[in-house]
């Protein structure tokens, strides 16, 4: 299966959805963002929705639309398009921040936590959000994550365990 990608304005969003539920993607498979907060040309999210069309056996077609959004920008609610974005669209809220406008899961009680505990601050999957266990104690490595590793000029360095992790020597024997 390949996938074909469309970009859409956000004032079109919700209207580009529709009519590619109405060309014959009208299997909502997920719907979620990409922090491009870093990008200098255009800095915002990307919300992604993947559809596919199930309509012909054995020809699976896939779609990816994206629309970009500047922070603190609403991105209109597919809830009306396909009922069962709002889960997706709770998610992609709560992890990123960005504002669902029309929001309407029959609940009537708007957009709300669905994945983080009680009373937990910020938006996880923002680029710019700090982990705790970077905030508590200092990276052990030698380079950050995400920087190149060179193995002829990096030091070796012990293996570390990930923080939350029982040694092995823990637990029942």
């Amino acid at each position: 299966m390949t996938d074909e990608t469309r970009e859409a304005p956000p004032g079109g969003w919700r209207e580009a959805v529709a009519a590619a539920r109405d060309e014959g993607f009208a299997f909502l498979d997920w719907v979620t963002a990409v922090d491009h907060t870093d990008d200098d040309a255009a800095p915002g999210f990307d919300v992604v929705c993947h559809l596919l069309d199930v309509g012909t056996p054995g020809a699976l077609r896939g779609l990816l639309l994206t629309t970009r959004v500047a922070d603190g920008e609403p991105v209109p609610s597919l809830t009306g398009v396909f009922p069962g974005a709002a889960w997706h669209e709770r998610e992609t809220h709560e992890m990123f921040g960005i504002p669902v406008e029309g929001f309407d899961d029959g609940t009537g009680l708007g957009l709300r936590p669905l994945l983080l505990p009680d009373g937990f601050e910020g938006t996880p999957l923002r680029k710019s959000f700090r982990l705790a266990a970077r905030a508590s104690k200092p990276w052990p490595g030698g380079k950050e994550p995400g920087e190149g590793h060179d193995s002829a000029r990096s030091p070796s360095r012990r293996r570390v365990q990930a923080p939350g992790v029982p040694p092995p020597e823990w637990g029942p024997r």
